[in-house]
């Protein structure tokens, strides 16, 4: 089995400038033609010095699909916070999670292309994405139960069963997957599903 190695994070403005080159040179030529010589050479460094940053190629695309999930994960939380009904907001964070995931499939192929590889290799920026996911979506329905929206059997079950029903939507390669199906049949069959989702949790059958 592989050891899977956290991403090196990027130290100062040399290093944040640093990955900013590297997911430009990944957004413009995909992961394959992207060499850590070329991104040294754009960044006005040496070869070696990119190694004090990310010790490797991996940890260099593990901290850029880290910094877009980082950006996800912000909009989550922005709705996770806000003063509205439990129920507003997991819908809004369902809806948004989803059209998020297509929209970076359809506007940036080779970086999703990234997330779609740390995602099915599980590694660790992926794992930590869905843990926060998780721990959201969580905060959500205790908040439902604090206000009497939601009757819940078990709020562990009851967040397991949920991302099952939103797996075709919530997961990378599953988005990738229905990239050639109309985005009003996806964000249709996302609204269906949420409905579903909500009436389930109203209704205590979860």
């Amino acid at each position: 089995m592989a050891l899977i190695m956290p991403a090196a994070r990027a130290t100062g403005p040399r290093g944040d400038a640093l990955l900013d080159v590297a997911t430009e040179h990944v957004r413009r030529h995909g992961i394959e033609r992207t060499t850590v010589v070329a991104v040294a050479r754009d960044a006005g460094m040496t070869h070696a010095n990119v190694y004090r940053y990310f010790p490797s190629k991996e940890a260099l695309v593990d901290a850029i699909t880290g910094a877009w999930l980082k950006e996800l994960e912000a909009a989550l939380q922005g709705v996770t916070d806000a003063p509205d009904p439990a129920d507003d907001k997991l819908e809004r964070l369902i809806l948004a999670y989803a059209r998020l995931w297509r929209d970076r499939v359809e506007s940036e192929p080779n970086l999703a292309a990234l997330h779609l590889a740390a995602f099915a290799a599980g590694r660790l920026v992926a794992r930590r994405h869905r843990q926060r996911l998780r721990t959201l979506i969580d905060r959500i329905l205790e908040e439902g139960v604090s206000a009497s929206l939601f009757r819940l059997r078990s709020r562990d079950r009851t967040a397991t069963v949920m991302l099952d029903v939103l797996h075709r939507f919530f997961d990378p390669a599953a988005v990738a997957a229905d990239g050639a199906v109309p985005r009003e049949e996806i964000d249709a069959r996302v609204a269906a599903a949420t409905r579903l989702v909500l009436r389930a949790l109203h209704a205590g059958l979860l």
